[in-house]
């Protein structure tokens, strides 16, 4: 039996913490906990490192006696790369075998998906990769499945037409068969002829079971093709526990303890999986521990968690003490939770003092809107000048809004704000939309020419599957079969293959994307011509021009900032934000679906949760989605800064819905 003491936790300070610093009562109370619970931390409480002090000390204990290591899941890349940064040097065997740390999508990939398709097919499958997915289901689509009359295959094609669903539909496992369902985590497809004309006549029952059969057939022929999206990574994962269930008993063997961050974020396929193999109805032999902040969930497959996924533990620890958050802040944050916690707002100045800055609201009108970014610089300004904001500030400043625009002109957005904001995402990706943009993003970091060269054999391949090559089992090149079959079939052809990447990549490497584009270009029917086909189908994607300029690389991040002097101010969303640390933040209002008509009609933050703004009691099981919506999102947006909080609300929205602010709780500034 693992013990971790008071020593354990004091080593892990003195790698984790700065000098003189020490883990509190509550953190202790967690890193020393072994047992299978729930932690809920409100923000800024420092839940993640209180988790890496635990793994560090569980770390210096292994390899445990059982042979078992330790599970760790996060949500996204990000978190997971955290955690090999802070810890890597200090705790080695803990990225080994058997250990794991990964997201929740790497670990179904891993250990369910990956093992149950190999066992299946006799292959690991080409890529879980949505791009990829849609470009095998465009391929695939005007194929006829064997076993269906002409009929049956138009009506199947007709019935994802019409609903635009060819992309979008998932299986489920149950029962023993495949259901085709709306969503990964949602209801089963009603079948039903869309209705078109006066003389409309839905399908007969026959005729819709054969188009389930069709969608179901469809489904399994582009995931036989090794090609599937992300979510069928979790469709397989079901089968494999249901039809292999001592895979259970084989995972809480390898995985003694598992430990999931950002639990909040997880959707509901997600969390089933983890409990149904790590909980077990309490069965299990691993200790389980889920961490995480419940107001915080604004993650679920681009929409936000409002019925109650996570339910929390009989046994759940609480961290209630934020070391981002000050003492002014932390009641006006906690009204803002649909799950009641309190927030002990510890942040202080440095010299120990308490910061006693006021949230401002910016009131603004059509004529000043403009204007809102540049009065909270200025407001930024007058509290540095008072000493009462660091200068130099250790944090950014940020303004951020939930929606990045709106189409219609009196519904706004962040860009109403902020003319020059650019939400193009330029990062590096397996799959561009055309040939040029292969050369143009790749990783830049690395001295050496193995990421370009990746790009450009993954763009190689992207022109083969567009021309529907196969190998020869009918299934999607890889990079390595690629070369393979050059090396192999093509002596001569595979020598020029390699000297033209050499080419394109010195070119690319030396900025020379243009030149590098011809290279490749007129290599292509050369290349295509070892398959004894030629350009065709991937015309569009060899010619087009990029739809993000070649300047964009460097001027998007430029054009989300506002300079003045030495303040700066990243401007961004919500979303962008999660998990950040600002000195200050500034929150604007924006529109997002109305629930309602005429004059009644709620779609601002300032409009449905004028109550918890004006600090009265709410009963928050009787809110409706949208209020529940607005919530979340201020929660995690109104919770980010140490310093200063402004809220941007429009003149009417404030006349009408918060002209009785308390005024020694808030500071109301008319932009």
């Amino acid at each position: 039996m693992i013990e971790i003491t008071a020593k354990d936790i004091e080593y892990s300070e003195h790698v984790l913490l700065k000098e003189g610093q020490s883990f509190d009562g509550e953190r202790q109370d967690f890193i020393s906990n072994l047992s299978t619970l729930d932690l809920q931390a409100v923000p800024g409480s420092g839940k993640t490192t209180a988790l890496l002090s635990k793994l560090l000390i569980l770390e210096r204990k292994m390899p445990f006696n059982d042979g078992s290591g330790v599970l760790v899941i996060s949500h996204t890349n990000a978190a997971v790369d955290e955690i090999s940064e802070r810890l890597g040097k200090y705790a080695p065997k803990l990225f080994q075998y058997p250990n794991f740390i990964g997201t929740i999508q790497s670990f179904v990939d891993t250990f369910l998906a990956i093992p149950l398709y190999t066992n299946q097919f006799k292959q690991k499958p080409y890529r879980i990769d949505n791009e990829v997915y849609y470009d095998a289901v465009t391929n695939l689509f005007p194929r006829n499945l064997p076993n269906f009359s002409r009929q049956e295959q138009k009506n199947g094609r007709y019935y994802i037409m019409s609903n635009n669903i060819q992309y979008s539909y998932r299986l489920k496992y149950e029962d023993n068969k495949f259901v085709p369902v709306d969503t990964i985590s949602g209801n089963e497809l009603n079948i039903s002829k869309p209705r078109r004309s006066r003389n409309w006549v839905d399908f007969t029952d026959e005729e819709k079971e054969k188009i389930k059969k069709w969608l179901v057939l469809f489904k399994f022929r582009v995931i036989q093709k090794g090609t599937l999206h992300y979510d069928d990574a979790y469709t397989l994962a079901q089968i494999q526990l249901k039809e292999f269930p001592e895979v259970i008993n084989l995972l809480q063997k390898r995985f003694k303890y598992i430990f999931v961050d950002e639990m909040q974020d997880m959707d509901v396929h997600q969390l089933e999986i983890l409990e149904q193999i790590f909980y077990a109805n309490g069965n299990s032999t691993s200790i389980f521990q889920r961490i995480g902040d419940k107001n915080q969930s604004i993650f679920s497959g681009g929409s936000i968690h409002i019925d109650e996924i996570w339910h929390q533990r009989e046994l759940t620890l609480e961290i209630n003490g934020s070391h981002r958050i000050n003492n002014v802040l932390a009641p006006i944050i906690k009204s803002l939770g649909i799950e009641s916690y309190e927030i002990e707002g510890r942040f202080k100045n440095d010299d120990g003092t308490d910061i006693n800055i006021k949230p401002h609201l910016l009131i603004f009108d059509n004529d000043t809107i403009k204007n809102v970014i540049t009065k909270y610089a200025e407001i930024i300004k007058n509290f540095q000048v008072n000493n009462e904001i660091p200068n130099p500030s250790p944090n950014k400043f940020m303004a951020v809004a939930w929606i990045k625009e709106n189409d219609e002109v009196d519904r706004l957005g962040l860009s109403d704000y902020w003319d020059a904001y650019s939400h193009t995402s330029v990062k590096t990706q397996i799959d561009f939309k055309v040939l040029k943009d292969y050369l143009l993003y790749y990783d830049k970091s690395k001295r050496t020419l193995e990421s370009v060269r990746k790009q450009i054999l993954n763009a190689l391949l992207k022109i083969i599957r567009l021309e529907n090559i196969y190998d020869e089992f009918d299934r999607n090149y890889t990079k390595r079969k690629l070369l393979n079959h050059f090396r192999i079939n093509h002596t001569s052809a595979y020598e020029i293959l390699k000297l033209k990447i050499y080419d394109c990549s010195i070119l690319c490497i030396n900025d020379k994307i243009e030149e590098a584009y011809v290279v490749i270009k007129d290599y292509l029917p050369e290349f295509l011509s070892v398959f004894n086909s030629q350009i065709s189908n991937s015309a569009n994607f060899i010619n087009d021009e990029s739809e993000i300029e070649i300047e964009e690389i460097t001027e998007v991040e430029e054009s989300n900032l506002y300079i003045d002097g030495e303040i700066e101010i990243e401007i961004g969303t919500v979303h962008s934000a999660k998990g950040q640390t600002h000195t200050a933040t500034l929150y604007m209002e924006s529109f997002f679906q109305s629930d309602g008509r005429g004059a009644n009609a709620k779609s601002y933050e300032s409009q449905r949760l004028c109550s918890q703004i004006l600090g009265q009691e709410i009963d928050n099981t009787t809110l409706g989605k949208r209020v529940k919506q607005s919530l979340k999102m201020a929660y995690v947006g109104f919770s980010r800064p140490t310093h200063l909080l402004c809220f941007a609300v429009h003149k009417d929205r404030f006349d009408n819905y918060l002209s009785d602010i308390n005024n020694e709780i808030w500071e109301v500034v008319n932009v």
